[in-house]
């Protein structure tokens, strides 16, 4: 049975429509990652699964449960990273994890979790002084201080240097590596391909492949070493708009 299941999900906010019909299902353990232009929908459909959005039509399935309906079991077990870490800048870090541990019945240790994401030394720096890495290390242990069976991250790499990215790839493995089935919505090919086991692209709402990086290179030709992953990305997404243009 699949850690996630999102079959056929649509949402509209007034006029606008950000999902047209988004399926595709996350296996226990994985790394999946969701790509898409910007407007695509990727964050819509993560903030759906995390139960902080409700679909208008379709199904959102989270570890046998439905996220707009157990809300609080799923937030249980679901960790989640915004987009845009906002906290006030005089907190500190260690208050930060103390508030946010305050929510679920079975928190994790702060100081193992500190020690874990590499702020120990930080506990007591309020989040306003902390660099741009450092920032997105207390965003995974914000989304890890509940012990979830499921971390939902989006763009967790946005804005880093080459440094901080290898940093916090290595961090998601790890994280990966204690049996966390993880969620990671990304705009760099190289992040999808080293960390993914498989992924999903949403264009204009819509799923419009899903599977292994190593199939999504081969899907626009036989011969998958003749295409790295972001030009059959980019082949993908280019028919996609053509056709949308075309109808």
């Amino acid at each position: 049975m699949p850690s996630i299941t999102v079959d056929g999900i649509r949402k509209s906010f007034g006029d606008v429509v950000a999902l047209r019909d988004v399926r595709f299902d996350v296996a226990a353990g994985e790394v999946f990652c969701i790509l898409g232009p910007n407007g695509a929908g990727k964050t819509t459909t993560v903030e759906c699964i995390a139960g902080a959005l409700t679909p208008d039509a379709g199904r959102v399935d989270v570890l046998g449960a439905d996220p707009a309906r157990a809300r609080t079991h799923v937030r249980q077990r679901v960790g989640y990273q915004l987009q845009s870490t906002t906290l006030p800048p005089a907190l500190r870090v260690g208050e930060a994890l103390d508030l946010f541990a305050a929510f679920y019945k079975h928190p994790a240790d702060i100081d193992d979790l500190l020690e874990f994401v590499g702020l120990s030394a930080h506990r007591r720096r309020p989040f306003g002084t902390l660099s741009g890495g450092q920032k997105q290390r207390l965003s995974i242990a914000l989304a890890l201080v509940g012990n979830p069976d499921i971390a939902v991250f989006d763009e967790l790499t946005t804005g880093l240097d080459p440094e901080g990215r290898r940093d916090i790839w290595a961090l998601i493995r790890q994280v990966n590596g204690r049996g966390v089935t993880v969620v990671l919505v990304t705009h760099y090919l190289d992040e999808a391909e080293r960390l993914g086991d498989r992924l999903a692209v949403i264009f204009d709402g819509r799923t419009t492949f899903v599977g292994t990086p190593a199939e999504l290179r081969a899907a626009p030709h036989p011969t998958a070493d003749m295409w790295s992953l972001e030009d059959a990305y980019l082949h993908l997404v280019n028919a996609a708009r053509a056709e949308q243009e075309g109808a």
